[in-house]
């Protein structure tokens, strides 16, 4: 018996003795010397990690970015050439980058250790014959283990003997109800893990009962094992704007250095000095590298991050704000993301009529019901047989704990007046027989009228029917219409609700040891009740703000396909479309190759496996696109790992699926992740503004310094003005833009394409023409004042091409609305930041002191409001392109139809 041999069985489909026959065991267990030899073959049952990175590798990787090396290059010349401030702010910048990223690498280690931490510590076993308590980790494929309630599974089990044994599979198959086991083995060939109903698997919990069964895995071999593994197999790829200012780092060092190259050989050629020549260009060079950029992205995911906080979102890992704004994809679980994760009773059958729950009148108030009612004894038996036969209760604080299905009917019971502690003074349970998976039924026993006693049963509808001879209905009994009412069931089964059928017995006594066989027969019907674990109420409207963003949001669950499909075209995830359901097994039959040309198709996928998960995100991303993927359970972190936005749930999320996952949902719910995705396209619109607000800026001096000396005129600027320009200018102004509130567009608008260039939508034709008016406006102010003798020509260059870059900051505020409209104070951290940057700039012309630094001459009233008056023209050219902008959207919408393509 080999691991290989193991791993390729379908356990479920053996029997029990054919199990213990492959297992080579026995009904008492291994002996301590086979468990010895066999912990010698296998190895300890744990799972096992792969070798981790160093810490100091880890750190130094942060490095490796281009941009990062253009920046520290523009450090080392800034030092060289004597401007200590500017090698210092870009150290400091660098060294703030490599800690973030350090710290978000090293996180996404944890979630291994969150896997490992699931593992149950100890088990009990049969060895020898005898029960010990061992170690799991000595556990080996054979042995025979003893669960009872609270126990962690500690391997991969197949019953052999189960007393109303319920095990708690939410983390690994995402089924919110615990699953009742039994040991019958299964025919079907591919069945999930989440219907293998003869299986316990490792890191389950066993919620109610008791069982036995054989180890047939043991650590990396079981199901965790195996998720173990794929989580191990996923890395993480590069987010969009790490890929986007990758290229632009590159493409803008290369231009950089040929445009400065040329700038010192034509200065040098006309006759210019050496030296001035040679700082002229280093200046521009370090100019030209927008070193706050990695700043500004940081302090914008950073503020991004805060904000989310107290809209729900928890972001694990900063650049995951940013890539939300890219998503086309939201793949969605059902169960407390879309719904509420609480059964609700919608629908009841009762006195031969079906009604919506909420219709029906509660105790002391069915005659003020509108519209045909029930018969008042009828509901009143049917509320009292739901609140009385129920195990569900009332905690210290007041909330119901319970299986999900008697919590419902409980809360159902609570609404319409029928309290439980009431009802157990008047009628108090004097016994019960549970309920278990065979015969689908559970009977509880009430003292009742004149001294006799009722019998409750409540179970599957087929199951109480078969054991009814009549039905309650008008306040009288008479014969049941079994067809009538399994043709209800099936209406209301087809609405994807879970049906649950009631029926009673009066008897003279309590029975005597009351069994199943004697006392579960003729019965009396009283009604049924459909359930279902509603959508949430802003569901809806999120799935509708997802299309309109050009978003598909996409459920994956490992519910029942008819109840997924409901939920689905309730919130609109499926409209008119037919055939957007695709079952567990319909995947498991498809090749990756063949399954991506159906992927996009497809709105809802149910009763998947945690690889399937995985398959679904690789298939959508092998086909362009770019994948939000929640999950909650164990099974979901491969998944949410390679997924470009994992996102974890909060409140019923696993440790495991937190600590793989980029962004926490605090309250579970979906319409959170639409909020995110608005403010990541937010920040990326804002990381966009900057670039065009820094790079038309340094466009701006790189055409005055150009452009000059091929119009005759002498270098229009120095270095020092060029390096102050630069810090005051691409500084503070350019920081405030992360705090740009969002466009009123934001949410109409399709995501961007996850190749899209950075200087994609005109961005870069708007830095080459902004900046050449930028410059040309520079380069005339220049050969104007110097024509007519002015003497503080080069102070009024130096001003009017720092100012153009505060009237440009301003304008670009928005794509389209002006920004007169936007007003001067919706974003009071830019205005204030562009009043600091004018005043500053009037400091290196009036100070006397720092004339001599600046080499600046004081300005005349007449040459300061020329200086400012041509200082508008970059403000004014950008507000006009924004004017026409809109007039373009605007005839756009209103042409004929048919002249739109």
């Amino acid at each position: 018996m080999n691991a290989a041999k193991n791993e390729s069985l379908q356990w479920h489909r053996l029997d029990s003795e054919k199990v213990l026959e492959v297992l080579q065991s026995s009904a008492k267990g291994l002996s301590s010397e086979e468990a010895r030899r066999r912990l010698e073959r296998h190895g300890p049952n744990e799972l096992l990690e792969k070798r981790h990175k160093p810490l100091w590798r880890m750190f130094l990787d942060q490095f490796r970015d281009f941009m990062i090396l253009v920046l520290i290059a523009a450090a080392v010349v800034a030092g060289v050439i004597g401007e200590p401030s500017d090698t210092i702010a870009i150290a400091v910048i660098v060294l703030l980058n490599a800690v973030l990223g350090f710290v978000q690498e090293y996180r996404a280690e944890k979630a291994m250790a969150a896997l490992k931490s699931l593992a149950a510590p100890a088990a009990t076993v049969l060895r020898d014959g005898r029960p010990a308590s061992i170690p799991a980790r000595q556990l080996v494929p054979g042995d025979l283990v003893v669960l009872e309630a609270g126990n962690v599974v500690p391997a991969d089990i197949r019953m052999t003997e189960a007393v109303q044994l319920r095990i708690d599979e939410a983390a690994l198959t995402g089924e919110s109800v615990p699953v009742e086991k039994g040991v019958e083995s299964l025919r079907s060939e591919d069945l999930p893990v989440g219907d293998r109903k003869n299986m316990a698997y490792k890191g389950t919990l066993v919620t109610y009962g008791r069982g036995r069964g054989m180890v047939t895995a043991t650590g990396m071999e079981t199901e965790l094992g195996h998720i173990a593994s794929l989580l191990q197999g996923q890395d993480e790829g590069r987010t969009p704007l790490q890929k986007r200012l990758g290229a632009f780092g590159r493409k803008l060092a290369y231009a950089v250095l040929a445009i400065c190259a040329i700038v010192f050989l034509s200065g040098v050629l006309r006759g210019e000095p050496t030296l001035l020549m040679l700082l002229t260009a280093i200046s521009l060079a370090v100019a030209a590298i927008p070193e706050a950029l990695p700043a500004v992205i940081t302090i914008s995911l950073a503020l991004g991050a805060r904000k989310l906080v107290r809209k729900q979102a928890l972001i694990r890992k900063l650049p995951a704000v940013e890539t939300l704004g890219s998503v086309t994809y939201i793949c969605s679980d059902k169960t407390g993301t879309l719904t509420l994760n609480s059964m609700t009773v919608e629908q009841i059958f009762v006195d031969g009529h079906l009604h919506r729950s909420g219709d029906l009148p509660g105790a002391g108030a069915v005659e003020s019901g509108e519209g045909a009612q029930p018969d008042k004894r009828s509901l009143e038996l049917l509320f009292k047989a739901l609140s009385l036969c129920n195990d569900a209760r009332l905690d210290a604080s007041n909330a119901v704990i319970g299986d999900p299905t008697e919590t419902a009917l409980f809360e159902l019971g609570r609404e319409k007046g029928y309290l439980r502690d009431r009802l157990d003074e008047k009628y108090p349970r004097l016994g019960e027989i549970p309920f278990d998976s065979e015969r689908k039924l559970m009977t509880t026993f009430h003292p009742w009228e004149d001294g006799r006693v009722i019998s409750f049963s409540k179970g599957a509808v087929e199951e109480i029917l078969e054991r009814c001879g009549k039905t309650a209905s008008d306040g009288r009994t008479e014969e049941v219409d079994t067809a009538r009412i399994l043709e209800t069931a099936e209406q209301v089964a087809g609405d994807g609700l879970r049906t649950l059928g009631f029926g009673f017995r009066i008897w003279e006594s309590l029975p005597d040891d009351p069994t199943p066989e004697t006392t579960e027969t003729g019965l009396t019907f009283i009604g049924m009740v459909g359930m279902l674990d509603p959508p949430r109420p802003e569901a809806a409207k999120a799935v509708s703000m997802c299309r309109t963003a050009g978003i598909r949001p996409v459920m994956i669950t490992g519910d029942h396909p008819l109840t997924a499909e409901v939920i689905a075209r309730r919130v609109g995830i499926i409209g008119t479309e037919e055939g957007a359901v695709m079952t567990g097994r319909q995947l498991a039959r498809l090749s990756l190759e063949d399954f991506k040309y159906q992927v996009e198709k497809m709105r809802v996928f149910a009763r998947v496996a945690p690889e399937q998960k995985l398959k679904i995100v690789k298939a959508l991303q092998e086909k362009g696109q770019f994948v939000a993927m929640t999950g909650d359970g164990v099974n979901d972190a491969p998944a949410l790992k390679r997924a470009d936005i994992g996102v974890a749930m909060g409140i019923t999320g696993t440790d495991v699926s937190k600590e793989a996952s980029h962004m926490i949902l605090l309250d579970d719910n979906f319409a959170t992740i639409v909020k995110a995705v608005r403010e990541g396209r937010r920040i990326f619109d804002n990381i966009r503004k900057f670039i065009k607000y820094t790079m038309t800026s340094n466009s701006g001096e790189i055409c005055t310094i150009f452009l000059a000396p091929f119009l005759g005129l002498p270098m229009p600027l120095l270095p020092i003005h060029i390096l102050w320009i630069n810090l005051v200018t691409d500084g503070v102004p350019g920081l405030a833009l992360a705090a740009e509130p969002g466009e009123a567009d934001i949410m109409d608008r399709p995501p961007r394409a996850p190749k899209e260039s950075i200087f994609a939508n005109g961005l870069g034709i708007h830095i080459i023409w902004v900046g050449l008016l930028m410059g040309g406006v520079s380069i005339l102010t220049q050969a104007w004042f110097i024509d007519n003798s002015q003497s503080h020509w080069q102070t009024m260059v130096f001003t009017v091409l720092c100012l153009s870059q505060m009237g440009h900051v301003l304008a670009i505020r928005s794509e389209r609305e002006s920004f007169f409209r936007q007003g001067a104070l919706s974003n009071k951290p830019l205005f204030g930041a562009v009043l600091l940057t004018f005043l500053l700039q009037m400091a290196t012309i009036y100070v006397p002191f720092l004339n001599g630094i600046f080499k600046t001459e004081p300005l005349t009233a007449g040459e300061l409001s020329v200086t400012l008056l041509f200082s508008t023209v970059v403000f004014l050219a950008v507000e006009l392109e924004k004017a026409f902008k809109r007039a373009q959207a605007q005839d756009k919408r209103h042409r004929p139809e048919e002249f739109q393509s």
